[in-house]
């Protein structure tokens, strides 16, 4: 058995009852579920459709998600997110260097390689290189003014851990930022690479070893086995080359407004809906919601 999810912008709100209706009788699909009136709907069908590729692409056309998993076990016990541009709308190195006159530059490197196009751990030493000689200061003013923190992220942390689940951030980003982003939010816990310095001011260097894509999986398997579950109890979320390899390990991977390079390779792909889709695609009714 599978569910079949669609998921709309909850800005636009333009899921249509006769789009759900219409789909799940071409399916063969049981009595389609309402879990917010306009925005998300579900059903359920014994078989993977051969055309589901198609129908994806022409919902996408209209700003429509479109997902298809088995139906058993999909609530899941633990949340593993990434956090730039994905629990938050930036990228936090680039907000750094902005400040440090180089912003353009480690922007594009930084592209480059949430694309997969570099390696990760190189192009973050070079990016952290770029940042020598700036005031640790600049790092809270960049927290107040420039840091705003993704639609959903409140719901979905919330409500999982108001079930029973786990939450954990797990960036390739920078302790500095994820340990306040992680206490707004209500994480239990949060994973980064940590910048170095010296007489408050920032080295250029960070420590070793640096958390890339295999310290988010190593992650999942030791946050997972701690609590006493297999990497199927996790839904992950990210959006860059460096979190594919625990989007690929989870119960779940959702790809969320990730890079083309990244979107393609992974399970579930979130192009229009926030982070409350990862709970719709659990089967939350936004009527469970907890705001936090």
């Amino acid at each position: 058995m599978f569910t079949v999810s669609l998921i709309a912008a909850p800005a636009q709100a333009n899921l249509e009852s006769a789009l759900l209706d219409g789909l799940a009788r071409s399916w063969d699909g049981g009595a389609p579920r309402w879990l917010d009136p306009g925005v998300a709907g579900e059903f359920d069908i014994e078989a993977m459709p051969a055309e589901a590729d198609q129908v994806w692409a022409d919902l996408q056309t209209i700003g429509i998600d479109l997902a298809i998993q088995p139906t058993a076990g999909r609530r899941k016990s633990i949340l593993l997110a990434d956090m730039d541009s994905t629990m938050i709308g930036q990228e936090c190195i680039d907000e750094l260097a902005d400040m440090a006159g180089v912003g353009p530059r480690v922007a594009a490197i930084t592209a480059r390689a949430m694309n997969g196009e570099l390696n990760f751990h190189e192009a973050l030493i070079e990016r952290v290189g770029l940042l020598a000689g700036l005031g640790e200061s600049v790092i809270g003013e960049v927290l107040r003014t420039r840091i705003t923190l993704a639609r959903g992220g409140r719901e979905l942390v919330a409500t999982m851990r108001a079930n029973g689940g786990y939450a954990a951030l797990v960036s390739g980003g920078f302790t500095a930022f994820t340990g306040p982003v992680a206490a707004q939010l209500g994480f239990d816990e949060e994973r980064a690479n940590t910048l170095l310095s010296e007489d408050g001011v920032l080295t250029g260097h960070v420590a070793l070893p640096v958390l890339g894509r295999e310290a988010k999986v190593e992650a999942l398997h030791e946050i997972s086995a701690a609590r006493g579950v297999t990497p199927a109890q996790v839904i992950a979320v990210g959006d860059g080359a460096n979190d594919l390899g625990m989007l690929q390990l989870a119960g779940a991977g959702v790809a969320l407004h990730a890079k083309p390079a990244v979107a393609a390779q992974a399970k579930l792909r979130i192009n229009h809906g926030d982070l409350t889709a990862l709970l719709y695609l659990q089967g939350y009714r936004a009527a469970e919601f907890v705001t936090g």
